[in-house]
């Protein structure tokens, strides 16, 4: 018998290797028109969006679960790097103040989260790992590691990010001003010191293959970004992770999400669109609400608490407040103690809810 005719230029008709050829070739030429965009985690977008077109169009393949995991622990260095002194020190000092304000944005996505669900708009727990307000990495990693759809997690996510990212930086030029300094690229293969990048790659390996073997529930990134945070804060080790390389662990984890992606889970995605949509506004106007109490209350500058209060992404709030006349230390700290209590209490909230959902 022969084969039906098969559509021209169906991507799945094509071998292997060119298969790859496309989804790098497509991921390097977006993650460069995002990033001239200035749009956050364009390293990471780019390659999966690449992914999303490659996998919607029939493409068979995918990433081997090593480099997955490697790349899990890259975040998690990358996120123990972020916990520095100063963050420490600020959060000491105003104590009261954070957990407030981190407590009501986490009951509020929470509550977003719990509704979506009750309301079947996504599957499972799926919006409650969707909504909350902590790394978008992380969240994506966690929610797989615990039954949630991670493809539909990292699209609400994601388009979170974008959406804070957009209005902080509107508000930072428009409302208060900045203060004309330029955030200056990054050095894709700047010199460094072998010897702390090398404790780093270890801190990683090792870390790493501990949360695999003991099981935890997205151990490889969790136990990386825990010990580099106690290694980094005693001086004993000093994170180092050149551009290069967490570019390539961008795209391995973009890839790994793009390429899962099928016609249904975006046709589904698009369905919930306006719900998604309002949840995320609700949760960016609660932070608008916290910053308004910050600056009446505590005496925060308005940009400053602005930031502080904008429901992730942390990197791209960084690079926001570092080209702005904010006070750093404490956005940063008031975005670190959230994305921590985040990935602390987001796994047996979502345990939570699902069993409450199976029982009613």
């Amino acid at each position: 018998m022969t084969r039906p005719p098969q559509p021209p230029g169906a991507i799945e008709n094509l071998p292997i290797l060119v298969q790859w050829g496309i989804l790098l070739v497509g991921s390097v030429a977006l993650a460069t028109a995002l990033e001239i965009t200035g749009l956050p985690a364009a390293l990471l977008l780019g390659p999966m969006i690449a992914g999303m077109l490659v996998g919607t169009n029939g493409g068979k393949i995918r990433v081997p679960w090593l480099p997955v995991l490697a790349s899990q622990t890259m975040i998690g260095c990358l996120v123990a790097r972020a916990i520095t002194g100063d963050i420490v020190f600020a959060f000491l000092k105003d104590w009261p103040l954070f957990l407030g304000v981190v407590t009501a944005i986490i009951a509020t996505s929470s509550a977003l989260g719990w509704m979506i669900t009750r309301l079947q708009v996504l599957p499972g727990t799926t919006a409650v790992w969707g909504i909350a307000p902590g790394g978008a990495s992380a969240m994506m990693l966690m929610a797989g590691a615990f039954g949630a759809d991670a493809r539909l997690v990292a699209f609400m996510q994601y388009l979170r990010v974008v959406l804070v990212a957009a209005t902080a930086s509107v508000v930072a030029r428009l409302w208060v001003g900045s203060s004309g300094d330029v955030m200056p690229a990054a050095a894709w293969f700047p010199a460094m010191h072998w010897l702390d990048f090398g404790s780093t790659l270890l801190l990683a390996a090792c870390g790493g293959a501990l949360g695999v073997g003991l099981r935890i529930p997205a151990g490889a990134l969790l136990v990386p970004m825990i010990a580099g945070a106690v290694l980094e804060s005693t001086g004993l080790v000093k994170i180092t992770l050149p551009q290069w390389l967490l570019a390539t662990g961008y795209a391995v984890l973009g890839w790994s999400i793009g390429l899962s992606f099928t016609r249904e889970i975006l046709a589904h995605a698009y369905r919930a669109l306006p719900q998604i949509l309002l949840a995320i506004f609700i949760l960016m106007a609660v932070g608008v609400a916290l910053a308004a109490v910050l600056v009446y209350a505590a005496g925060i500058d308005p940009l400053t608490a602005y930031l502080a209060t904008s429901p992730g992404g942390l990197d791209a709030v960084a690079v926001i407040g570092a080209s702005s006349n904010v006070d750093l230390s404490f956005v940063m700290a008031l975005q670190t103690v959230r994305l921590v209590i985040v990935l602390i209490v987001g796994p047996p909230l979502a345990r939570f809810i699902a069993l409450r959902m199976t029982k009613e």
